[in-house]
C-alpha cells in the first residue's frame, strides 16, 4: 500500500513542481500578446494548466504526502525541513493563481525580471526539497528554533498558552 501512494506523491510531484516552473514561461507571453484570438489562445491555455493540471497535482502531492508521512510513521527533523520548503512552494502557487487574475486585464504583463526571479526562487525550492528527501540529513534543531518547537506536544502546549479559548 506504501508504495502505490509513493509512486502516486512522486508522480504528483513532478507535475506540481514542473508547472511551478512552466508557468511564468506562460506569462512572460503575455508582454507580446496584446489583444485577439491569441490572447484568448495564452490565456485559456494558462488557466487550463493552472485548474487543471497544476493545482490537482499540488493536492494529490500534499495529500498523498500526509499519508506516507502517517503511514510510514517518518516523523523526522528533515522531513520538519521539507515541509517548511513545500509550505513555501504551496505559498508560490496561491500567488502564481493570483498571477494568473490579474495578468491578462487591459495593460497588464509579466515582466523579465520577475519570471527569471520567480522560476530561480521555485527552482531553488524544488532543489531544496530533492536535497532533502535523497540525503535525509541529521538536522539538529536546538539552538536554531525554541525548544518548545521540538517536543512532542509542544505546539499544543504553545498553543494553550497564547490562545484565549480552551483547547480541547
Amino acid at each position: 500500500m506504501i508504495l502505490w501512494i509513493k509512486i502516486l506523491h512522486i508522480a504528483a510531484v513532478c507535475v506540481w513542481m514542473a508547472g511551478l516552473v512552466s508557468l511564468p514561461g506562460l506569462y512572460v507571453q503575455r508582454a507580446r500578446i496584446v489583444q485577439g484570438h491569441r490572447l484568448y489562445m495564452l490565456q485559456r491555455t494558462t488557466r487550463f494548466a493552472f485548474l487543471k493540471l497544476v493545482s490537482p497535482a499540488a493536492f494529490i502531492a500534499i495529500a498523498s504526502g500526509a499519508a506516507l508521512i502517517f503511514a510510514s510513521q517518518a516523523y523526522q527533523p528533515w522531513l520538519s525541513a521539507k515541509l517548511a520548503l513545500v509550505a513555501f512552494l504551496a505559498l508560490l502557487h496561491t500567488l502564481t493563481g493570483l498571477v494568473i487574475i490579474r495578468l491578462f486585464e487591459e495593460g497588464q504583463i509579466y515582466p523579465v525580471w520577475r519570471f527569471v526571479a520567480v522560476t530561480g526562487v521555485t527552482l531553488v525550492l524544488i532543489v531544496g526539497v530533492l536535497a532533502l528527501v535523497l540525503a535525509k540529513p541529521e538536522i539538529e534543531w536546538r539552538g536554531l528554533v525554541p525548544s518548545i518547537l521540538t517536543e512532542p506536544g509542544g505546539l499544543r502546549r504553545l498553543a494553550e498558552d497564547i490562545s484565549p479559548w480552551p483547547i480541547p
